[in-house]
């Protein structure tokens, strides 16, 4: 019975419900960084909405922005992965840290998730230490597709969808 009650706390916790705290706290060696973040940030749902509206409005404004200084390679890369991130970002106000970051994880996504992180990482060379236009551009499409790829992975069967869509449009004989 126990265990059932902490499951059902654990989630209330994770779609942000208010939770008796001393029945939703698992015992100290069990505890993680995300549990203590989760803990800590408790927002209504209201406040939730506001978050990733604010968050995601500011990622796109920056995303956007970051097409006005499209030929100084190191704001554009900057600025458009910025955006990127706070895109990305704006949907633990929603589901929380901890489980964005375990969706993030999962087995379905890992490789996206990689992608996707490992795109960011070279724009920002790129742009930062690089400093060219043509590696910077490569990489920021780059960045562009891995996050599509990341972004298909949380629709069911978008990613096979798309794949049969591309092999088909690109699928010729010489």
């Amino acid at each position: 019975m126990d265990t059932m009650r902490g499951a059902l706390e654990r989630a209330k916790m994770l779609v942000g419900m208010e939770v008796d705290e001393e029945s939703a706290l698992p015992p100290p060696e069990e505890q993680s960084f995300f549990d203590d973040i989760n803990r800590q940030c408790t927002l209504n749902t209201t406040q939730r909405l506001y978050g990733f509206a604010i968050c995601l409005a500011a990622g796109l404004t920056c995303t956007f922005l970051s097409m006005l200084v499209f030929f100084n390679p190191v704001k554009f890369g900057v600025t458009f992965t910025l955006g990127n991130l706070m895109a990305l970002g704006s949907t633990a106000f929603l589901i929380g840290p901890k489980r964005q970051f375990d969706m993030m994880l999962d087995s379905v996504r890992i490789y996206a998730t990689a992608l996707y992180i490992a795109s960011i990482i070279i724009a920002l060379f790129c742009a930062l230490l690089v400093h060219s236009k043509l590696l910077t551009l490569l990489a920021i499409i780059l960045e562009f597709g891995a996050l599509v790829w990341y972004s298909l992975s949380y629709i069911p069967f978008a990613r096979s969808v798309v794949s049969k869509v591309m092999t088909s449009c690109f699928d010729t004989d010489f």
